[in-house]
């Protein structure tokens, strides 16, 4: 369902948007968030569920999320608006946990499940039964039948249909989930395990019920613009072709500050730095011998991936500052007195921020697809937008990190050029699933003397959980962006850069 523009994305988007209509001109905030699933499902016809009533309930829900609370409690009467108060402040940050399963959407699908479809043909050969380990499998009026008592979901019966009659039912959502962080509650609804979950959000764009939704700082990031807060924008590379094929990184950059931030910045600007930061460590560490291999640092769900699962090779990932969080220093030591968002396409991000080492220099993260419903909100259409202004902070290395692959190229080309008489070994992972693989090849020694990229989201940044386009546009979008790049490499220098 990447990419597609389907009722699920429609909705979250119309969410998006009522928040930030209230948040920059409401005068009469409770109310007007409390009217809120009344615009999203009018009148008395349901079109989506099979009960307008049950719409709503899940409306209230997701705008609760999008206003950065929490869900409320299934058995007791509160508010959409309670807590408002606390969460109507500039201050007021993403806690744990980020992605939410909303019970009142969830279908409770089949964990895990083998049953005979109507393609069946009730052949004489029967190869379902003949593999069936358990005898789980019988005829039933001239068709194959499984017995879900003796099942034990091996497939064999599945692989040996000549007519693909038997079909595997599982959840989209763990089937996405490369941590197996979905499990199920009393009532066999999906419930996120928030000690496995490391917040890529492949879960949510996965569910085609929209059950699973990420909580958002729009409606915060709306109000400090509205204090006149210095509010300074940070755009993830994977920002380019987000808006529409002809919409340049101009037009977003003059777009943007019409919306009212003060000044905007390229994340690829942290990304020079890290490279040329990662290049350095990777010589004067693991080309040395003193550590075996070097994880990369720049994708949160990675990092945490590593922490979570693998504690004991947590030095090997790279103390280099991420993209976002040097970019946002170097903003602040321009700019002292203003408040950083991070604009970008990861759910991840979000978490990472609130982070106590971090906190204090990126105030909001937002998504691409939560732009585009601040765009919406203030009817500027970037199809038609006519302004731009020049954005030109970074080198095609930097912004390359929006692909798999890409920022160990980019570390590469760096060692190359700074080190030209030291071998480097490159190896990466995308998605968590390969990512566990080769972290646990790391562990057992078979990386030794590589560079290790891993990243959450298969395809890389461009397949964040918040992104609007297919990857495989988004990925041709960032690879023309790199090729047009007034400069390809950082200089050596970036790596001496004090960001404390």
């Amino acid at each position: 369902m990447r990419g597609l523009d389907t009722p699920v994305t429609r909705l979250r988007k119309q969410v998006f948007k009522e928040i930030a209509k209230v948040a920059y001109v409401s005068e009469n905030i409770n109310d007007d968030i409390e009217a809120i699933p009344y615009i999203i499902s009018p009148g008395d016809t349901p079109h989506y569920r099979e009960s307008i009533y049950r719409e709503r309930a899940i409306a209230s829900e997701r705008v609760r999320l999008a206003m950065g609370m929490s869900l409320r409690p299934e058995d007791q009467p509160v508010h959409i608006t309670s807590g408002l108060e606390e969460s109507n402040i500039a201050e007021k940050y993403y806690e744990p946990p980020l992605m939410q399963v909303i019970p009142s959407a969830c279908d409770a699908c089949d964990v895990n499940k083998y049953e005979v479809s109507d393609q069946c043909r009730g052949c004489v050969a029967h190869p379902c039964q003949e593999v069936c380990p358990k005898d789980a499998i019988s005829m039933v009026k001239g068709r194959s039948f499984i017995d879900q008592e003796k099942c034990i979901k091996c497939g064999k019966c599945k692989a040996s249909c000549p007519y693909d009659a038997i079909a595997r039912k599982i959840r989209p959502c763990a089937t996405a989930c490369g941590v197996n962080a979905i499990e199920s509650d009393d009532l066999g609804r999906a419930r996120i395990n928030p000690d496995k979950c490391v917040s890529c959000g492949m879960c949510m764009v996965s569910c085609p019920f929209g059950a699973i939704a990420d909580k958002s700082q729009i409606f915060q990031l709306i109000r400090a613009m509205k204090n006149n807060d210095n509010v300074i924008a940070e755009v993830a590379p994977a920002i380019v072709g987000q808006f529409g094929p002809n919409v340049c990184t101009g037009k977003i950059k003059a777009a943007l500050l019409e919306l009212g931030f003060s000044h905007v910045y390229e994340v690829a600007i942290g990304a020079d730095i890290g490279a040329a930061t990662e290049a350095h460590h990777y010589v004067e560490k693991v080309a040395s011998g003193e550590l075996p291999f070097l994880l990369t640092s720049c994708c949160p769900s990675w990092s945490m991936l590593a922490k979570k699962y693998f504690p004991e090779i947590i030095d090997e990932i790279s103390n280099a500052l991420t993209p976002m969080v040097a970019t946002a220093r170097t903003i602040k030591q321009k700019h002292p007195d203003s408040k950083v968002v991070f604009i970008g396409p990861c759910a991840a991000k979000k978490l990472e921020a609130s982070r106590k080492s971090v906190r204090s220099d990126v105030d909001f993260v937002i998504t691409f697809e939560e732009l585009a419903a601040m765009f919406e909100a203030k009817d500027i259409d970037l199809a038609t937008f006519d302004k731009e202004v020049e954005m030109d902070d970074a080198t095609g290395a930097g912004r390359g990190y929006a692909v798999a692959g890409g920022v160990a190229d980019a570390i590469e080309q760096c060692i190359n050029e700074y080190y030209p008489d030291v071998d480097v070994l490159i190896e990466h992972a995308e998605g968590l699933a390969e990512c566990k693989k080769i972290l646990m090849m790391a562990k057992t020694g078979k990386m030794d003397g590589c560079l290790i990229e891993g990243m959450g989201c298969p395809g890389g940044c461009v397949a964040g959980a918040g992104t609007n386009i297919p990857i495989n546009r988004a990925t041709s979008e960032v690879k023309k962006f790199v090729k047009s790049s007034a400069r390809a490499l950082p200089a050596k220098e970036l790596a001496d850069i004090e960001l404390l």
